[in-house]
């Protein structure tokens, strides 16, 4: 039996530095004491360095050489890195000498056909703990696979709990994590938020999300082909000019996420709308404590998630462009996210509102969401409402204060 699916004639893409860190982000995450197994392992691979990298006091890390390293070669390779590296990281000939981990990394991106990589798949799945994360490459550029990657975005469909597309590698590559068995609600609150790659570095602390890289780049070609058209007019200096505040609009700061379990943070940046008490019944029989949230043209639209919890529902229910300031965005559209969390059912809304005609959502159901951890975006102004429990929430601000996503607290459970 081969190791990995038969690749396709052309050579097996390397994975970069980027990608590298988005295989391995989930072990990254963890907050507690965890076990990773590497499988396709190469000693000068950028993944075997990420994996090391995220190793923490209580981790144990199990690696399986592919085919471009060797055991030997793994081992001398861990050994040089010290002791503190070496007691953690174990080195074995082959998988069926590995124990089930809490996140599996494929090193290697898959390229072989459809089959090949179920296969491989249901071999790798008898390597997951309960609630474990499968996380896996292949290439997205055309031709480049043998139907792995049809078969990798089926398989995304059912099990997917989060796709990032790498674009900075060589070629691009699509990172999927895969979770087979529902992960433990509680697990969420040992979690730090995910890396994500679809957020672009300006600056230390600022990213420009991949939504505004790819606005800002259309205004820019706009912007070539109205002075190739028209070389004695000025109009091309327009969409030239529009291209950095577009960017800015989809400005991604990094945010401190308060430490406190029991507090509850602002979903998005904006002006607090309302503070009430209400009943819905889309979401359970009790009464919810509903804070809602106004984001202006001017405030950062990036989405984050009030608590942590895990996805279990995510809906959209259709309605008008409604002013977000107004009584009629309640019937605006609207996309509900549902998080199953250790103090109930908490709900995060956003809304369109008369600009805002695109709402993305990046957290599939089955996803585990760290406090303040990102997970969509609204394009343009409008609206974030989050509910709680209102029995096990107290609310902390108040009509017409200004709130930051991710930091300010706007409630506190009261247990």
């Amino acid at each position: 039996m081969t190791p990995y699916p038969a690749v396709s004639a052309t050579p097996v893409p390397g994975v970069g530095a980027r990608a590298a860190r988005a295989l391995t982000a989930e072990f990254a995450r963890q907050n507690v004491a965890t076990s990773a197994l590497l499988v396709g392992a190469d000693h000068a691979s950028a993944v075997v360095a990420a994996a090391v990298e995220a190793l923490l006091p209580g981790d144990t890390l199990t690696l399986v050489p592919g085919e471009h390293s060797s055991t030997d070669l793994l081992r001398g390779h861990i050994t040089g890195l010290g002791s503190w590296v070496a007691d953690r990281v174990k080195v074995v000939g082959a998988l069926d000498e590995a124990q089930p981990a809490d996140v599996v990394i494929v090193g290697e991106p898959l390229t072989g056909t459809a089959d090949e990589t179920r296969a491989w798949l249901d071999r790798l799945g008898k390597y997951l703990a309960d609630g474990a994360v499968l996380s896996v490459a292949t290439p997205a550029v055309p031709g480049r696979t043998a139907g792995a990657a049809a078969e990798l975005f089926r398989q995304g469909a059912l099990f997917g709990v989060g796709s990032d597309l790498i674009v900075r590698n060589q070629p691009p590559l699509r990172v999927h994590k895969l979770r087979f068995s529902p992960a433990q609600v509680a697990t969420a609150a040992t979690l730090a938020p995910a890396y994500r790659p679809s957020s672009v570095p300006v600056t230390r602390t600022m990213h420009i999300d991949s939504n505004g890289v790819a606005a800002a780049g259309i205004a820019l070609g706009l912007a070539a082909v109205a002075r190739r058209a028209r070389p004695n007019s000025k109009l091309w200096l327009l969409p030239a000019l529009a291209a950095a505040p577009v960017a800015a609009f989809f400005r991604d700061p990094e945010r401190d996420v308060p430490a406190d379990p029991s507090a509850v943070v602002a979903s998005a940046d904006g002006k607090v709308l309302s503070v009430e008490r209400m009943h819905d019944e889309r979401f359970g029989p009790g009464e919810f404590l509903r804070i809602a949230v106004f984001l202006s043209v001017f405030d950062v639209h990036v989405n984050r998630s009030p608590v942590a919890g895990r996805v279990a529902d995510y809906f959209v229910e259709e309605g008008g462009y409604a002013n977000a300031m107004t009584a009629a965005a309640e019937h605006n559209v609207a996309a509900y996210t549902v998080l199953d969390t250790e103090q109930g059912t908490v709900v995060v809304a956003q809304r369109t509102g008369l600009i805002a005609r695109r709402i993305v959502q990046r957290a599939p159901v089955g996803t585990l969401l760290a406090k303040g951890e990102r997970y969509g975006l609204i394009r343009f102004g409008s609206r974030t409402d989050v509910y709680l429990p209102a029995d096990k929430a107290e609310a902390l601000v108040s009509v017409s204060e200004r709130v930051v996503g991710g930091s300010t607290i706007i409630a506190r459970w009261k247990n």
